[in-house]
């Protein structure tokens, strides 16, 4: 891979983990995973790199949770997929702990996505889910480091060889996939804030007609 991919540091694993945690798609899951796993074996912290994970996968975790409780569920019917939202919603309706922890710490293709969301729209409150989800992303990302310390330059190297001649093109695909997936969650976040605020105004307008009625009776 290019040299510029090992000098993103831990500043850029927290970037990458906000957003692999938030409502952006990446178009590689578990790139905080692959990210730490290739910095902690070129020989990195891995105990900043571990943290600054943690800490980046919190912030985007908790913004997953907060547009799920601010957009209830017409945030699920927007990023759920109809043949998930019935099970997702079932689960964390039953399995508060559970549906948290499990997407958190499990790796692909497990989603995690709407299970956080699911969480704030179905009222799991937040010191629970940062508890419980904090817990989960600690196992997950100390277990990642310490394959990165024990078995990730024979990783490396295998990659290296193998893979070596598609490197650059692959890095770009991936830029470009990730440029491209900002945009569409930016683009999906002001949709779902514009249908909030005409929701708010037919509220409101039904209200205002609704005094006149009675006034005038």
């Amino acid at each position: 891979m290019p040299h510029w991919l090992t000098h993103l540091g831990a500043l850029g694993l927290f970037s990458v983990a906000v957003v692999d945690s938030s409502f952006i798609p990446l178009p590689l899951p578990g790139s905080t995973d692959l990210l730490l796993l290739w910095l902690v074996a070129h020989g990195e912290d891995p105990w900043l790199l571990t943290a600054m994970a943690i800490a980046g996968s919190l912030v985007g975790g908790y913004a997953t949770w907060d547009l799920g409780r601010k957009g209830g569920e017409a945030a699920l019917h927007r990023h759920v997929p109809a043949r998930l939202l019935g099970r997702v919603t079932g689960w964390v309706e039953r399995h508060r702990i559970l549906a948290v922890f499990l997407p958190a710490v499990l790796p692909p293709p497990i989603p995690l996505l709407p299970f956080a969301l699911a969480s704030g729209a179905l009222g799991v409150s937040r010191l629970r889910f940062f508890v419980v989800y904090g817990a989960a992303r600690t196992l997950r990302y100390s277990f990642v480091a310490w394959l990165a310390v024990a078995y990730g330059r024979h990783a490396i190297r295998l990659w290296s060889v193998t893979l070596q001649k598609w490197s650059t093109p692959l890095i770009a695909v991936f830029v470009g996939l990730l440029v491209a997936g900002t945009f569409f969650g930016i683009w999906k976040f002001r949709g779902l804030r514009k249908t909030d605020a005409a929701e708010k105004r037919a509220m409101h307008n039904s209200a205002a007609r609704a005094s006149r009625a009675r006034e005038g009776a």
